[in-house]
């Protein structure tokens, strides 16, 4: 659909201004990459002047920073969209399935996540010390949560011995992101062969060195 507003309508238009930005800026990403991201592209992309980055970012680097919180909503979205039954273990293993489905469904914009560091002043602080995302204030903190529930769900249920539940998390967490990275760059083999090697393998390996029983463990994960 064309559409006929001026470039100087859309301005006015902030929050849809800034909305259609960063879906023109998205949808760069995912077609060309990250090298993609500047502004005349992103501004041709959305049909207005280069000057609408500015007024409604300020700089490329905040349309950036909307950018992966934008990113990182979708994807606590399609973590969020991951049902609860009343076997925490199998749901664990549904999150992680949802989670490696994400990231292979646009490698691009995986990457882009976890390419750009913390800022200085959080370096002496790991995810593990936030008692809530809301209380970290860093873009995408809030997705760490639902491997914690996972984690306190199955400690709830008896599933995993005891122990801080964050910190089990992040090492569940760690082993995907870094199972995925290697899955991305080509070293893990093809798709399914990581999937059913790998992916899947390791985390039953990591669950029962955590605790849990792994007959039960192997009965519920996907196959």
């Amino acid at each position: 659909m064309v559409n006929s507003r001026s470039p100087q309508q859309k301005r006015r238009g902030s929050p849809v201004m800034r909305a259609e930005l960063i879906d023109a800026a998205i949808r760069l990403l995912e077609a060309d990459g990250p090298q993609a991201l500047q502004t005349r592209r992103v501004a041709a992309a959305a049909g207005v002047s280069t000057m609408a980055v500015y007024t409604h970012f300020g700089s490329m680097t905040e349309l950036l920073a909307a950018v992966l919180a934008e990113i990182f909503a979708r994807f606590g979205a399609a973590l969020g969209a991951v049902a609860h039954t009343d076997d925490p273990v199998a749901d664990f293993f549904a999150l992680s399935v949802a989670y490696r489905e994400f990231a292979l469904a646009d490698p691009r914009r995986y990457r882009l996540l976890f390419s750009f560091a913390a800022p200085e002043d959080d370096h002496s602080r790991s995810v593990c010390d936030f008692p809530a995302a809301e209380a970290s204030g860093a873009i995408g903190a809030e997705t760490f949560e639902y491997p914690v529930r996972a984690v306190e769900r199955m400690m709830a249920a008896g599933r995993l011995g005891p122990g801080p539940a964050r910190d089990m998390a992040a090492r569940l967490w760690a082993f995907m992101h870094g199972a995925l990275m290697l899955e991305l760059n080509g070293y893990l083999g093809p798709e399914d062969h990581s999937r059913t090697t790998v992916f899947l393998p390791a985390l039953i390996d990591i669950l029962v060195g955590m605790g849990a029983d792994r007959a039960h463990v192997e009965r519920v994960v996907p196959h």
